[in-house]
């Protein structure tokens, strides 16, 4: 048997492969949270989960389940959504405006850098340095005729760059996340009771269904759902502990399975430009969300975190977790991400042409 046969996880029975997957992602989120690292329940299990695609894992979550985690975030952040965060979005929306462009055209430039300097097709360079949530990203592009396995990469490696360089922020900000992570990410945990969770989850389940042909509908129709059922008084949003580590976990191996070695090994010369690339657009965002901090009079962290180009509900477990402008991370995350949408299409034809003349 060859060395890398040996490694293989994929002569492991699945039933092996998921209680490995599990311990494994369970006890390095729980040495991150012991360590105080910022959404510790999401980056261990995404970590651990990376590790088993390219090892060779065959296993892979169920995209429902995917999208009902989805819904889980997309409640809890429905939480934060109160009259006062609303007023601010309205008083704000010039500047959050400005800032999704800005991140739309820096995340374009950097598409035609990919193009003309690491060799990616156009139209894929165009989805893949998109700066909306992942798998809407994805999707989309094969419609665009799109290469989606480079896509995918392109889009995983910037959520692995923005979920790491975001705890490295908090952390150097000093940012206490606190042991008690989940304890105050579970919302509304005071005066809790069984009928309020059995409404909140069904919530979350009626979200997820009627959501099937939305981009990232799976997050966002809860996220209204239950904003809506909240500022009415209709419903207290009540989540548990051990369902919220659960949604975590499974966003995490969700993104993270789907590193395998076909696809590391296909994006492997590219690699490089691509981490690059995505820094690069981390850093240019940076700079707008300290230029948005000084005008807003907002601190950085929540600033950072509602232009950084991650997933929506990425950043918004950074959000709940580092104590952020929850409502203020959400606005802005969703209003660029219908932004992308909108315009996606339209700016994968403009790299095209534009890289074409270069060329």
């Amino acid at each position: 048997m060859s060395r890398a046969s040996a490694l293989s996880l994929h002569t492991l029975p699945p039933l092996g492969q998921w209680l490995g997957l599990a311990l494994l992602a369970g006890a390095f989120g729980q040495l991150l949270k012991f360590c105080e690292i910022p959404a510790a329940l999401f980056l261990g299990p995404m970590l651990t989960a990376i590790l088993f695609g390219v090892s060779g894992a065959s296993i892979r979550l169920h995209r429902q389940a995917f999208r009902l985690s989805q819904g889980c975030v997309g409640m809890l952040v429905a939480h934060a959504m109160t009259i006062s965060v609303l007023t601010t979005v309205a008083q704000s929306w010039h500047v959050m405006l400005f800032a999704t462009a800005l991140t739309v055209l820096l995340s374009a430039l950097v598409g035609i850098g990919l193009v003309r300097f690491a060799g990616i097709e156009g139209s894929t360079a165009a989805w893949g340095t998109a700066p909306g949530a992942a798998s809407a990203m994805v999707t989309m592009s094969e419609d665009y005729g799109a290469d989606s396995r480079v896509v995918a990469t392109m889009q995983y490696v910037r959520v692995v760059c923005v979920v790491m360089v975001g705890a490295l922020v908090s952390g150097l900000l000093g940012v206490d996340s606190g042991v008690h992570e989940m304890q105050s990410s579970a919302v509304a945990l005071q005066g809790s009771n069984a009928l309020n969770i059995i409404l909140s989850v069904a919530a979350i389940a009626v979200g997820v269904v009627l959501s099937t042909r939305i981009p990232a509908g799976a997050l966002l129709l809860p996220l209204l759902i239950g904003g809506a059922l909240q500022l009415s008084g209709l419903l207290q949003i009540t989540l548990p502990p051990w369902l919220l580590a659960l949604a975590y976990g499974a966003i995490g191996c969700y993104i993270g399975l789907r590193f395998d070695r076909a696809t590391i090994r296909y994006v492997w010369q590219r690699l490089p430009a691509m981490i690059c690339g995505s820094l690069l657009v981390i850093s240019l965002c940076s700079l707008s969300a300290w230029l948005i901090a000084e005008l807003m009079d907002k601190d950085f962290l929540s600033v950072y975190l509602a232009t950084s180009p991650g997933g929506l509900d990425a950043m918004s477990i950074i959000a709940v977790d580092t104590h952020s402008d929850v409502g203020f991370v959400l606005a802005m995350q969703t209003l660029r991400l219908f932004g992308v949408i909108a315009t996606g299409s339209f700016f994968a034809r403009q790299i095209i042409r534009l890289t074409a003349k270069i060329a």
